[in-house]
């Protein structure tokens, strides 16, 4: 009689998990402390498909990832970023390193493995770092390899070993204790550089937790020049000032000076990831202690009766009755939306007009290198087209388009503007010197923006931005190089 109380009491809890396993991110402590099996999984367990029928519910929720569907700044569609209505100027700006070859728009977490295996920049020099945020084979795989992992042969060595593991794309266990379901971090680097910076990781509350699983990823990093580990830059903050700095003191002591050479302006440059995490922690939302799940996994309810924590991770502005309403529930939906397209729009704006100053800032410094200007001048000009490019690329590469700090964001591309000016006033006062006539120097920089403009093949793109005007300042590698993908 007492192993079927037993019994039944164990196929009461099951389902009870099965209902709820998700819904709070979370199961039982007390169930994960006892030891106790609450899925029937294995620890390891890497493959999405394996909780399918444990948790039905988010798993269909997760299955909507796979719709192809976009938002006026942002989407899943995939199709490239060098498109003239998102940023045409990206062929010249990060000429000389693969993302001028291949740059997409973005799609859904069940796309990771299918878009890391055909992307351009992937080639036989890339290394297992490019895999880390793409394949939920990445934790195993780090515990069989060690330190290897990181700088190990994509090709040869980390993608057969991950299809031999099963893996799948982005998904249950990179999140979830396959066994208890309890939130984790599965990504050594997060909590190495929350240490770094100070903070006690030793007892997260469940609201951190909420943030940690996406931040784990949703992150800008390099790889360290010793033996390509993703690193993130957090030492002295969030920032993208605070992050500048970090490169230019820290990583350069430890050997990390630049992600590739511009092909234009032969300066060495560094190519900012995707900050959500430290945007969004620096914003509003951030600092009121929302989380990332409270917006983008908001609560919904499945048959009118099951509350579950929506795993379609999507744009806010898809689920505002449940992803902004539970907040904003004295708010005018429809005028919220349109406060958050207008900041948006105000953002991307602000980002062309930084890019096109860029762009111009290498050129001028282009034909500082031609015109035979001093190298101490040159480099001075290096360093503020170098900056220019950094603090609108942070902001560029950040998926909110500016909403997750908009005046963080706005600050940081009129920092954009003022560095890239610098170069662009610095060069002009030499060239002049050297009898430049800098009217045909404009004129030129139009010929070869038209030229990457009307290019319809975006791998090509690259190739028109320099002519015998402008000539290359550093070989062009195809793919990425080493350091990212």
């Amino acid at each position: 009689m007492g192993s079927f109380r037993y019994g039944a009491y164990l196929l009461l809890l099951a389902m009870v998990l099965i209902i709820t396993g998700c819904s709070d991110g979370s199961t039982e402590k007390t169930a994960s402390a006892a030891g106790k099996k609450t899925t029937g999984l294995a620890a390891d367990e890497i493959r999405n498909e394996a909780f399918k029928d444990l948790f039905p519910l988010q798993y269909n929720s997760y299955k909507k990832n796979e719709k192809m569907e976009d938002t006026t700044y942002g989407g899943s569609e995939k199709r490239s970023k060098f498109e003239k209505d998102k940023e045409p100027l990206l062929p010249i700006l990060f000429n000389g390193y693969g993302f001028a070859t291949e740059y997409n728009e973005e799609r859904g977490h069940t796309y990771a493995l299918e878009d890391i295996r055909s992307i351009q920049r992937i080639t036989d020099k890339s290394v297992g770092s490019c895999y880390t945020c793409k394949s939920t084979a990445v934790p195993k795989m780090i515990e069989e390899m060690g330190d290897h992992y990181w700088g190990a042969n994509f090709n040869k060595d980390i993608w057969p070993k991950g299809e031999e593991m099963g893996h799948s794309p982005i998904g249950c266990s990179d999140c979830h204790d396959p066994k208890t379901m309890d939130l984790r971090v599965t990504r050594p680097s997060f909590y190495k550089a929350l240490q770094a910076k100070g903070v006690d990781t030793s007892n997260p509350t469940k609201n951190d937790m909420r943030s940690y699983v996406c931040g784990q990823c949703h992150v800008e990093y390099y790889f360290a020049a010793d033996n390509s580990e993703v690193t993130f830059p957090w030492t002295k903050g969030f920032k993208p000032d605070e992050m500048y700095e970090y490169y230019s003191t820290i990583a350069k002591e430890k050997g990390f000076e630049k992600d590739w050479i511009s092909n234009i302006s032969g300066t060495p440059m560094l190519k900012s990831q995707h900050p959500e995490y430290e945007t969004h922690s620096s914003g509003t939302h951030g600092k009121a202690n929302v989380s990332c799940a409270d917006c983008h996994m908001p609560y919904e309810r499945v048959d009118g009766k099951r509350k579950i924590s929506s795993h379609w991770w999507t744009s806010p502005l898809k689920t505002m009755q449940t992803s902004c309403g539970q907040c904003h529930g004295d708010r005018d939906l429809d005028k919220l939306k349109d406060r958050v397209l207008e900041i948006q729009e105000a953002n991307v704006s602000a980002l062309h007009e930084a890019q096109d100053i860029s762009t111009t800032s290498h050129y001028y410094v282009n034909k500082m290198i031609t015109s035979g200007v001093n190298q101490k001048k040159v480099k001075q000009a290096q360093e503020f087209v170098r900056k220019g490019q950094w603090f609108w690329d942070i902001i560029a590469a950040e998926n909110s388009a500016g909403f997750h700090n908009p005046q963080g964001s706005m600050d940081s591309l009129r920092e954009s503007v003022v560095q890239s000016n610098k170069a662009v006033r610095l060069a002009t006062e030499e060239l002049v010197k050297k009898g430049v006539d800098m009217e045909e120097v404009d004129k030129e920089i139009e010929k070869v923006k038209k030229a990457v403009f009307d290019e319809t093949e975006n791998d090509k793109k690259k190739d028109a931005a320099v002519n015998s005007y402008f000539p290359a300042q550093a070989p062009v590698v195809p793919g990425v190089p080493k350091k990212k993908p």
